[in-house]
Parts: C-alpha cells; sequence; structure tokens
C-alpha cells in the first residue's frame, strides 16, 4: 500500500516528521506533535503516525515492549530506555521521580528519561483524541529490520550515519536537500530516525510490520502497548 504515513522523532527544538505519500519524502517540522500532524495533514489523508516516544505508561515494573525492543536492538540495546511510570514522569524533579519508579517495582528512572517527561505527556495528551492509526517504534528496530540484523554503529558516529542513509535510500525514504525549517531545527540523526520511524509506518499500513509484542498490553491508562517495526 503506498498511502500518506508520517514518521516522528522529538528533537530539542520540539518535533521532526517525515511524511511518505508515494514516492514522495518530505520533512517537516513543528514545536508540538499536535500541530506537525496538523501540517503533514491538512487534507485529512495520512493513514498511520509511527512515534518514536513511549505510548502506555506502565503502572509497575517493566514494559514487555521495552525488554523484547531492547533484545531485538542487539548492539543498540542500551538505546532502549525502560519507560517510568506514569506516577514517576509527573514528579516534579528527578530525585523523587527515581524515588517511586523503585518503588513500583523498577529500576532507576535516568535523567534522560525523565528528561523526555514533556515530550511523552505532549504525545500521551494528543493520541487519545485519534481516529487514525498511531503506533509506537523504535528506530533502532526499524534499522535493524531494513539491514537484517541489528546495526553495530552508533548513529552519532559519522560511520553509523552513513549506513543508516544506505539503508533508507535503498528504501526510498530518504529526505533529501536542506529539508528546511526541518533540516535548521533537528540534528542529522533526528531526521535518520524519523525517516526510519516512517518506514516502519509504511509496513503498518501495508500489514506487513512486527509488533512486540504479538498482544499489545493495556495498563490502567487503556492504552495499547507495543512496539511495531
Amino acid at each position: 500500500m503506498t498511502g500518506r504515513v508520517l514518521g516522528v522523532d522529538a528533537c530539542k527544538a520540539g518535533w521532526i516528521g517525515v511524511v511518505l505519500n508515494g514516492d514522495e519524502v518530505t520533512a517537516i517540522f513543528a514545536p508540538t506533535i499536535t500541530e506537525l500532524v496538523l501540517q503533514a495533514d491538512a487534507d485529512g489523508t495520512t493513514q498511520v503516525v509511527a512515534i518514536d516516544i513511549p505510548i502506555g505508561l506502565p503502572d509497575r515494573g517493566v514494559r514487555v515492549a521495552d525488554e523484547l525492543a531492547r533484545q531485538a536492538a542487539g548492539p543498540r540495546g542500551a538505546s532502549v530506555f525502560p519507560t517510568p511510570t506514569r506516577e514517576a514522569l509527573l514528579a516534579e524533579d528527578h530525585a523523587t521521580a527515581n524515588a517511586l519508579h523503585r518503588e513500583a517495582g523498577a529500576k532507576g528512572i535516568s535523567q534522560q528519561a525523565y528528561g523526555l517527561r514533556a515530550k511523552i505527556f505532549d504525545v500521551d495528551g494528543w493520541v487519545r483524541g485519534q481516529r487514525r492509526r498511531v503506533v509506537e517504534v523504535h528506530p533502532e528496530l526499524s534499522f535493524a529490520a531494513m539491514a537484517g540484523t541489528p546495526l553495530a554503529e552508533s548513529k552519532t558516529t559519522w560511520a553509523g550515519a552513513e549506513r543508516r542513509r544506505a539503508l533508507l535510500a535503498a528504501e526510498g525514504v530518504l529526505p533529501v536537500g536542506d529539508l528546511g525549517a526541518a533540516g535548521r531545527k533537528a540534528g542529522v540523526d533526528d531526521v535518520l530516525d524519523a525517516a526510519a520511524a516512517a518506514w516502519s509506518a509504511r509496513r503498518v499500513l501495508a500489514g506487513t510490520a512486527l509488533c512486540r509484542p504479538e498482544e499489545p498490553q493495556v495498563f490502567s491508562d487503556g492504552l495499547p502497548c507495543a512496539i511495531w517495526t
């Protein structure tokens, strides 16, 4: 299937998106997820949105999706961090969040994970009103699926970026040019990750994507929790 899909990754300034519409590949930027999707979807035809951000926050312990994703990422497994509980993310400081997370039967929460709380809650509030298909993805798993094996090189290295560019180009989903606002606001790795998310979104639309776990978990927030590739 070749309908319109959107891949999304968070960046420091907001959100970077890559839209696939047939053979067209377009990169866009917006400060919020709502604005990004509106920009991508002016005519209401986007069928799948794939986002590299947790959807479905655990009440206790660790999400099965995170455990399976970490295993599947191989050498890049450290890039899959355990999703904090909702209570921990609502804490006003990292120390409190860390204590609450341990009380909920999980390991300590990293500064990086806690630092994503605004982005996580941006998606958490937006996704509930969506009628289109919205799925969670992890770019390292998307790249591993393209390559047929987990990548060894970090995305922040030259070798890693070149490897990811080559994989996206082979799939016809590599953005080119200066990308306008997207190229000025987002890092190279952010754009590549958004393109990988779009690749997975296209697979979801086609019915060929892999879901981890096969049956999504559902926590008290009622959101199905799984990572798609």
